[in-house]
């Protein structure tokens, strides 16, 4: 499979996910599936909670659950949400940054409507484990 059939192929699993969102206080559903460097993919919807705190995002979902099954570093990660392109928010960033420093971050409408974006465009003068002064086995 090509580049282009690849992130087609993410941009449809975030769409599928995006179905599965719990979002009953803000209508605002979320997909998100990502692909890890060894061709693994995972998905995640928004969950959202009535104490709002609790509320997790899509993207966290997808790289959280990729983390439990022992995967460590993203490639890519696409995020559908909404009818029109919807970025990842904040602390979605700085975990997607975690785990992807180097990762392409594919924002989309639909498979045909979509722009890719780096990390470092995302979420310029990131922190990460390298700021912690310590020698990490990440």
């Amino acid at each position: 499979m090509n580049r282009e059939e690849n992130i087609k192929q993410l941009i449809r699993a975030a769409i599928e996910a995006k179905k599965r969102a719990y979002v009953p206080y803000s209508g605002f559903s979320v997909g998100a599936a990502l692909e890890t460097e060894d061709g693994s993919i995972y998905t995640g919807c928004n969950i959202e909670n009535a104490a709002y705190t609790p509320t997790v995002c899509a993207e966290r979902v997808a790289i959280f659950k990729a983390i439990s099954e022992g995967k460590k570093s993203i490639a890519r990660i696409a995020v559908v949400a909404g009818e029109e392109m919807s970025f990842p928010c904040g602390v979605c960033r700085q975990v997607i940054r975690e785990f992807g420093a180097d990762a392409e971050v594919i924002v989309a409408k639909d498979a045909e409507t979509y722009s890719i974006y780096s990390v470092a465009e995302l979420l310029p003068h990131s922190f990460g484990p390298e700021d912690l002064g310590g020698d990490y086995d990440v």
